[in-house]
């Protein structure tokens, strides 16, 4: 066994060791494990131990910003140009959705149709959920985000103000880690990484889903050892930023440099309906196309997200403001212009 193994097992008996005698790594003894499993310097048993041991007794917030920080180090990075307001980046569960119809793509066409820049990030169907993915959906609206260079994504932030980072294309090293996800058949402690991750490099409102309590708790703690200020936490649809319109909405964001709740309800702005069930790639294209132009079942859920994004990036100066905007730029297909942008931007990287 050579010295990074034996690093390695180091980190391994400090989280795997019962639970009255395991403990914690530091920060950047977290980061130092991650990175040694990215590069493929500890063995596959020791990998598929850690993750599992891990998983168990929960990373701890320290030990997410080490992670953090290796996949900052090691991952691929878009920036903003000058002109650019700060971008919102939605950090969502990588394994995708199966049990509702997803509307942050066309709550991203929006805010970016309204000035707003937009980060997302994302991979292939992933377990252990096997959900449906951004580039699906973004391709059942003919945009076909796969295949990017770092240069092309780069290039489509700094142009059309929207970018997602595809794992597979844009951070292979994280692609590599799939296969141990399937075979332990739980969601490794990355995965909560994950929703506090985002390729941005500079100042940005991150936004993260979550399901559980304890799991915005140890969101909150990681960001604030991170220094971040504009974070915002939302109880979403399947642990992603999308937010219900079929019961209240429950959110946290930094206000006047300390945290707040807020709770909404989308009955009171004549937004309440039933959060769709998934059925179909194409039964969702139908969707989305008629929302994009105010119409169909999922207009309202796309007017709630958007109007309360609009209202918590700043574009709107109230949560009615938003609500507005959002409904003007779904009136005036400005939108469906802006999916059209992107699209005819996508044709130049492959002419």
């Amino acid at each position: 066994m050579n010295a990074n193994q034996e690093r390695f097992k180091s980190y391994l008996r400090k989280i795997g060791s019962g639970e009255h005698t395991s403990h914690g790594m530091c920060r950047e003894e977290s980061a130092d494990a991650l990175k040694l499993i990215l590069m493929e310097q500890a063995t596959p048993a020791q990998i598929g131990a850690f993750m599992m041991a891990h998983r168990i007794r929960r990373p701890e917030p320290q030990e997410l910003a080490g992670m953090l920080d290796t996949y900052l180090e090691l991952g691929a990075n878009v920036k903003s140009i000058k002109t650019q307001r700060n971008p919102v980046c939605f950090g969502m569960p990588f394994d995708g959705r199966c049990r509702t119809e997803p509307i942050y793509p066309l709550t991203s066409l929006i805010l970016v149709s309204l000035g707003q820049p937009v980060v997302l990030t994302g991979g292939k169907r992933m377990p252990t959920k096997y959900g449906i993915s951004t580039v699906e959906l973004f391709s059942e609206l003919n945009l076909n985000l796969t295949g990017l260079t770092d240069e092309n994504l780069q290039n489509c932030f700094s142009n059309c103000g929207f970018a997602l980072m595809h794992q597979p294309d844009h951070f292979p090293l994280a692609e590599k880690l799939i296969s141990y996800r399937e075979e332990i058949g739980k969601r490794p402690p990355i995965a909560s990484m994950e929703l506090l991750w985002t390729p941005h490099i500079g100042e940005h409102i991150l936004i993260s889903g979550f399901v559980h309590p304890p799991t915005e708790d140890r969101a909150w703690k990681t960001i604030q050892l991170m220094g971040k200020k504009n974070f915002i936490s939302v109880k979403g649809l399947e642990g992603g930023t999308d937010l219900p319109i079929n019961r209240a909405c429950i959110t946290k964001r930094f206000y006047q440099n300390m945290p707040e709740r807020i709770i909404l309800h989308a009955k009171e702005h004549q937004c309440s309906g039933k959060d769709m069930e998934w059925s179909s790639l194409k039964e969702w294209q139908d969707h989305a196309l008629k929302a994009l132009e105010n119409q169909g079942p999922l207009k309202n859920a796309l007017r709630w997200n958007a109007g309360i994004y609009l209202w918590f990036a700043g574009i709107a100066n109230s949560l009615e403001d938003g609500l507005h905007q959002a409904e003007a730029c779904m009136e005036s297909r400005l939108a469906q212009k802006t999916l059209e942008k992107i699209i005819a931007w996508r044709r130049t990287t492959t002419s």
